[in-house]
């Protein structure tokens, strides 16, 4: 009997009891792109498509042992990290991968949810740049994330001022941009190398969990040997069609989730 190939990938984020972002998230995504997705839990969070009532992190000792956990049984072909929560969390997780040499690491730097309630604590900010990013293999924050992290506000110098901190490989994600027709991300690595990635803008309150699930998505096509832009190109495709389902769907009564398995005949965000 042949057996199958499995792609095991980690994400490392905060859990959203509603579904539609965080952990629930990833492991829709990861799963719908045919990976085994495995979870390190950093916090927990009360929330629903209106807004995060309460957040509460998870000792950094404990994300540290899910993390270690993992990699001695079930080692990962890629991580992704979403909300961290705390700067001791962030350091945590940063020892635990480096000592474990991790591979394909994606970070999603989460800051504010979609609802515009904060996920990140001031000080986690500044750790996460100096001990996580060095790691990084691509980061993927939305403009305003960037802006907080460069002080810049054109997406190029972002991207620029970004790679001089330590990263690879800088995925500036344009969803929040004002543009009402098109959505334009940027991908720039630490040669130089620009590319765009430009697909219509979709008229919809959907979005919840947008940033984790395109993360995701990149993290499980890296698992599956992809190249970094066709890694990009193939999660930001999949993304769009999931929003583009997801908007004919209603749940919640805030920002509802998109549609993870839009490919499937199960349909639900």
């Amino acid at each position: 009997m042949n057996k199958k190939i499995v792609y095991p990938v980690l994400s490392i984020a905060g859990s959203d009891c509603s579904g539609g972002a965080g952990i629930q998230a990833d492991i829709k995504t990861i799963s719908a792109h045919g990976c085994y997705a495995m979870a390190a839990i950093t916090s927990l969070t009360a929330q629903n498509t209106t807004g995060v009532s309460a957040v509460e992190g998870v000792s950094p000792r404990m994300v540290s042992g899910q993390i270690q956990m993992i990699f001695a049984d079930i080692r990962p072909l890629a991580v992704k990290t979403g909300m961290l929560y705390s700067a001791d969390i962030v350091s945590e997780v940063a020892e635990t991968l480096a000592r474990n040499r991790v591979d394909n690491l994606v970070i999603d730097p989460v800051m504010v949810s979609t609802s515009g309630s904060r996920l990140i604590a001031e000080d986690a900010i500044e750790t996460m740049v100096n001990k996580l990013f060095p790691l990084a293999g691509l980061v993927t924050p939305n403009r305003m994330e960037a802006e907080v992290l460069s002080g810049e506000t054109d997406p190029q110098l972002q991207a620029k001022k970004l790679i001089a901190l330590g990263c690879r490989a800088v995925l500036i994600k344009g969803g929040d941009s004002s543009d009402d027709d098109f959505k334009s991300d940027l991908l720039m690595t630490s040669d130089g190398k620009m590319e765009y990635f430009r697909l219509p803008a979709v008229d919809t309150p959907n979005t919840h969990g947008t940033g984790c699930t395109l993360s995701s998505a990149i993290a499980s096509n890296l698992a599956k040997g992809m190249t970094l832009c066709r890694a990009v190109s193939e999660a930001k495709n999949y993304v769009y069609n999931a929003i583009v389902s997801g908007a004919r769907h209603r749940i919640g009564h805030g920002h509802g989730p998109v549609d993870h398995f839009y490919q499937t005949d199960f349909r639900c965000g």
